[in-house]
């Protein structure tokens, strides 16, 4: 069960990541950036920042409705293609313009801000092995994909299955 996508805040968080690049990134490691970013806010706070869906893929945890818009091509004058685009290089996303963060809290910025402080000088590569092994939630999907939930992430955490049902019952709550 995941909330509604919120692909304003996706953008804002992406911006933000990129910003903190330089305003270019491969986009494998930018995914890998806000998957990190995301899951600690939903361990941290029981609400994630973009309410994305998750899979396990063969270069690690993805953020689905993200990926999709990366992929997409270009500017439909949605929020996401407002802020970022794909650069020149087809592997790498660049900032349009300047990132508002408005909707972002100051705890969520903090997480970004955080996240990168610890993963955003690893290369695309190292993050991703190091995901594959820190990440209790990924499983190897053998070439296909595979679902997390939150409730795989807050269990692998540690949560307990009293304190996962009152998480997701508070984000189910919030999206209706």
């Amino acid at each position: 069960m995941n909330a509604r996508f919120d692909q304003a805040k996706a953008a804002q968080l992406a911006g933000l990541f990129l910003q903190m690049r330089g305003g270019r990134m491969h986009y494998m490691k930018l995914i890998k950036l806000m998957y990190l970013a995301d899951r600690e806010a939903l361990i941290r706070g029981g609400q994630p920042i973009t309410n994305d869906a998750y899979f396990s893929m063969p270069h690690g945890p993805i953020l689905s409705a993200t990926l999709d818009l990366i992929n997409e091509g270009p500017d439909d004058g949605s929020p996401w293609h407002q802020v970022i685009e794909r650069s020149t290089d087809p592997y790498s996303v660049r900032l349009k313009s300047r990132p508002s963060i408005d909707m972002l809290s100051e705890d969520e910025r903090e997480v970004a801000t955080k996240v990168f402080e610890k993963y955003g000088q690893m290369n695309r590569y190292k993050l991703r092995d190091l995901l594959h092994k820190i990440l209790p939630e990924w499983q190897d999907p053998q070439g296909s994909s595979l679902r997390i939930t939150y409730r795989d992430i807050l269990l692998a955490e540690g949560k307990s299955e009293p304190e996962v049902a009152q998480i997701l019952s508070e984000i189910k709550k919030d999206s209706a």
